[in-house]
């Protein structure tokens, strides 16, 4: 459930019933905490949700609202089931009086924080703190306080045949030098020997710049991949397409495991949500591992993303808001693990909750969640969409041979620090 693909290839517009507010296509639900109508209510939150694409989120998510409401009869739940392109309609909605009094966003956004978009939740976590993973932790604080509750992670990693390898005497590759190699040794005529996505990229430059020691952007604020380590990583990726064993423009982008499942590729970028279509396919058939470390002194890389629920500190609702966070979270742990377990397959940011889905508990789901937990890294808060483009549009010239890499990466760093500077001002 990366963010952001979650747009593009591997969120697909839903069937149901449908109306257009502002626009916008959406679907929007309420619980009923009468038995009649929501009228008994006292208050009705508006509650938006992109539109997931596993089978049975919808229904999940009204089963839970109709679940809070159940046990909060004051306060009914209007559940607005967003598809297509989910953020920009989201931002749009924020600045408006029809904004979402709970809402989740993909990976973290520090300046949503920062201008006082959302209310800081110290107060709903309590003792619960403890139980929720590094990650989900630090990557929704701002300057000391919670802006959020993770309801899931997403793991990525490489995905890889063990059969092919096996077969081409080649093991599971634990540097990018040995990537590239094993990626053109498995090339054929009629196939290629890795998928990162279809722009040939996928998160590719991210996890290489980390894999070489290097940063995004700093603690302090400051653009970090114009480095030494950033431009030889992005460089070094220049290999696998002058190589060209990279699939390139296939029907579904990276987030779908169709080109590894129907054995276009031996080896593929994508997350953990596929692993269960994945193994009904292959059945044992695959391992997954972590991006190679670039060099000696690297380090293998997991990317780490998810989906974190906020609330609207300008609504006029932030009590109850806060209330319906709380409750679904993080105090109803069932509900916790059906939603990571039972729709593709995510890691729960509780650790107790982890710690009972039997489902991460073996085989090659064990394997991602150690990986993650050893090599797991998140976007930083300020990896805004205008970073990631000025980023990745470096990215892909230098791979494409387009210009010198290191004056691209320059005049990247510079767009970059321009929006990193207004989100923190």
């Amino acid at each position: 459930m990366s963010a952001r693909i979650t747009d593009l290839s591997r969120r697909r517009f839903l069937n149901g019933s449908l109306m257009i507010v502002a626009g916008a296509v959406t679907a929007a639900c309420s619980t009923d905490p009468t038995g009649t109508s929501s009228s008994g209510a006292k208050t009705t939150l508006n509650v938006w949700f992109h539109a997931y694409g596993e089978a049975g989120t919808q229904q999940a998510v009204l089963r839970y609202a109709t679940a809070f409401t159940k046990a909060n009869p004051d306060i009914a739940v209007k559940v607005t089931w967003v598809p297509g392109d989910y953020t920009s309609k989201l931002n749009a909605t924020l600045l408006t009086d029809a904004a979402p009094d709970v809402f989740e966003i993909g990976d973290f956004s520090e300046s949503l924080a920062r201008r006082g978009q959302i209310a800081a939740l110290d107060d709903i976590y309590g003792s619960e703190k403890a139980d929720f993973n590094d990650n989900a932790i630090n990557s929704v604080t701002v300057e000391g306080k919670l802006y959020g509750v993770k309801s899931l992670d997403d793991v990525m990693v490489l995905y890889y045949r063990k059969s092919k390898l096996s077969k081409a005497g080649i093991t599971p590759p634990d540097t990018f030098d040995a990537l590239v190699a094993a990626a053109k040794e498995l090339t054929t005529k009629k196939n290629k020997g890795l998928f990162l996505g279809n722009d040939g990229l996928g998160d590719s430059p991210i996890v290489a710049v980390r894999s070489n020691g290097g940063d995004l952007v700093s603690d302090q604020g400051k653009a970090a991949f114009g480095s030494a380590q950033a431009l030889e990583a992005l460089t070094g990726l220049k290999r696998l397409h002058d190589d060209k064993s990279l699939l390139l423009g296939f029907t579904t982008d990276w987030g779908d495991p169709s080109a590894f499942t129907q054995n276009v590729v031996p080896m593929q970028w994508c997350g953990l949500w596929a692993m269960p279509a994945i193994n009904k396919a292959l059945g044992d058939d695959f391992g997954v591992m972590p991006w190679p470390a670039f060099k000696a002194g690297g380090t293998p890389v997991v990317r780490v993303g998810g989906w974190t629920s906020c609330v609207n500190a300008k609504g006029k609702k932030v009590d109850e808001a806060k209330k319906f966070v709380q409750w679904l979270w993080i105090q109803q742990s069932d509900l916790q693990k059906d939603w990571t377990a039972s729709y593709g397959l995510h890691v729960p940011p509780r650790k107790s909750v982890a710690a009972t889905a039997d489902k991460l508990s073996q085989g090659s789901a064990k394997d991602t969640v150690t990986l993650a937990t050893k090599y797991g890294k998140a976007n930083p808060g300020t990896w805004s969409s205008a970073v990631s483009t000025a980023f990745n549009t470096a990215a892909a010239k230098i791979v494409g041979g387009q210009g010198d890499p290191a004056q691209l990466l320059a005049d990247a760093v510079k767009k970059a620090q321009t929006d990193i500077d207004k989100q923190l001002s």
